[in-house]
């Protein structure tokens, strides 16, 4: 019988420092692969398989497309890059954008769940808005293992917050307790519990269209239901998923959002949109007022006095879009996480 043999991690904001600790404390002899996703910085080389690899006794590595998996190893994804898992190999790919992240959490997790259902052990760690909480209720749906950092414990609770309010975690516990939670679950027998789901035509649907696969991206048989909501990322129209009370978007395009990550997007584009506002504006406001002073030194006071009223005009609207702008970077601060204290089972 197969053990939990499969660990996936996730983790943003604060994730580097806990998966440093975390690989310091794990046996040089687990019997189990681990693939870590942490949000980063797209176009730039990642050094953390190189910082991985000294802070604890397994090797770490980005893997190649369709490499196969070795008991032992920590898997990175690379920047830009998902990492997502089929029976017996890894594949590295450019999908579309998830929770506005490649690399995301969910497409990882959703892919273990299907390829290898209880035998995957899914662990959300520190970060920020709530990436992986979709992805570990597929996991524990098929029958996985869902870990979550105790959010008191995190450097940043609220992705930890987020996935416990999603998910009835099987452990909820500090960094310094879940290496010894890994290693012990690594040796216990992965068995199908009573009651667990098939694998749902939406799971194998978003498994697919996380490889950008044109002929699911094209289906008619898209789950979900048209929304009044529009694409960040591409302006596309979304589509709205309610798989079990966790609601989630996509576009035709692929990209996908969780409800907070769809918030964050709407923000950006509006924040985007005022500063174009406000570029035009003042744009206009300056070439008004030198066709005023144009208009001086022709002694044209008429046409001065129009461009000159124009001019002042504009002003007082770019001073209106400046002000919503800084209304806005004010409001646009972390939202609180909840006062309740999660319960460890």
């Amino acid at each position: 019988m197969p053990s939990h043999d499969i660990f996936a991690l996730g983790a943003s904001a604060g994730g580097v420092e806990c998966f440093q600790r975390l690989v310091a404390t794990l046996p040089p002899d687990l019997p189990a692969s681990l693939f870590i996703v942490v949000h980063q910085t797209p176009y730039t080389r990642s050094y953390l398989p190189e910082i991985l690899s000294r802070a604890g006794p397994l090797p770490a590595k980005v893997p190649q497309d369709h490499e196969e998996l070795r008991p032992g190893t920590i898997y990175v994804a690379p920047p830009d890059h998902h990492m997502l898992l089929g029976k017996g190999f890894i594949r590295v790919v450019q999908g579309p954008r998830e929770n506005n992240c490649r690399p995301a959490i969910d497409p990882l997790f959703r892919t273990a769940a299907l390829a290898y259902g209880p035998r995957v052990v899914g662990v959300v760690l520190s970060g920020l808005l709530d990436d992986g909480s979709a992805g570990l209720a597929a996991i524990k749906d098929q029958g996985g293992v869902a870990v979550v950092q105790d959010p008191n414990d995190a450097y940043f609770p609220q992705m930890p917050t987020n996935a416990l309010r999603s998910v009835v975690a099987d452990h909820c516990l500090p960094l310094s307790e879940m290496g010894p939670l890994l290693a012990s679950l690594a040796h216990q027998p992965a068995t199908e519990p009573k009651g667990k789901s098939a694998h749902s035509s939406t799971l194998e649907w978003e498994a697919a269209v996380a490889e950008w696969d044109l002929e699911a991206l094209q289906s008619r048989q898209r789950p979900g239901k048209p929304s009044s909501f529009t694409c960040p990322h591409c302006r596309g129209d979304l589509w709205e998923i309610d798989d079990g009370g966790l609601i989630r978007f996509r576009c035709r395009t692929g990209h996908a959002w969780s409800p907070l990550s769809l918030l964050a997007g709407q923000s950006e584009v509006v924040e985007e949109t005022l500063n174009e506002a406000f570029r035009a504006l003042k744009e206009k406001e300056h070439l008004e007022f030198r066709l005023a002073r144009q208009a001086r030194e022709r002694h044209n006071e008429q046409g001065a006095a129009y461009y000159q009223k124009q001019a002042e005009n504009v002003q007082r609207a770019a001073a209106v879009v400046r002000d919503l702008l800084l209304s806005l970077r004010q409001e646009n601060e972390e939202p609180p996480t909840g006062t309740e204290k999660p319960t460890k089972v």
